[in-house]
């Protein structure tokens, strides 16, 4: 267990491209939601959902993005306001085959950093990734200036990016880092769990 952080699972999304709630598409029997929070208890103690507005029969505890309409960067900026741990984890629902082999191996490499953030494919995850508390006020403050991209915000922090020789064998196909936009995306998921 990983007891200085919390799992803050991303569950808040619009999923446009989806066409429905994406936290509650079902493969292999369960939601993606209970998919990323079974993983997430895999690793940290404590777990916790972010989302738009309050989830019935969620028994975990849930932070309301009160920023409406700012995207991820204001479920992790909720998320990070909220936790009690120096470090926090984030995981997007939408990512049903996280490994709990692959966030040890992060959880690893965090040192002083404000931020630990995978590169697979030449791109960064940062719905995949660690963040410190000191990351917070610069979170806060892009967002405040109405910056909504994540990705623009790593920019600003001290980030320990991990390339994927570096995650060696842990996931070794890298499926952890497979999102579900599309409902192509959950046929092809399907298929995959076939396999």
């Amino acid at each position: 267990m990983i007891t200085d952080c919390t799992a803050l699972i991303l569950a808040g999304g619009d999923s446009r491209r989806m066409g429905q709630d994406k936290a509650q598409i079902t493969l292999a029997g369960d939601t993606l939601l209970q998919r990323a929070i079974v993983t997430a208890q895999q690793v940290f103690p404590k777990v916790v959902v972010s989302v738009r507005q309050p989830r019935a029969g969620l028994e975990l505890p849930q932070v309301c993005d009160t920023e409406m309409e700012c995207g991820p960067l204001g479920g992790l900026v909720a998320g990070l306001a909220t936790v009690d741990t120096p470090w926090m984890f984030a995981l997007a629902c939408d990512m049903p085959f996280a490994e709990a082999e692959l966030i040890a191996r992060l959880a690893a490499l965090r040192g002083g950093h404000a931020a630990v953030v995978p590169q697979v494919g030449g791109h960064p995850q940062p719905l995949f990734a660690f963040y410190a508390q000191s990351a917070l006020p610069v979170m806060r403050d892009a967002l405040a200036g109405g910056e909504k991209r994540v990705r623009a915000v790593l920019q600003r922090l001290d980030v320990r990016y991990v390339s994927e020789a570096e995650l060696g064998g842990a996931d070794a196909q890298r499926r952890s880092f497979i999102d579900l936009d599309t409902p192509q995306d959950v046929q092809a998921a399907m298929t995959l769990l076939e396999k």
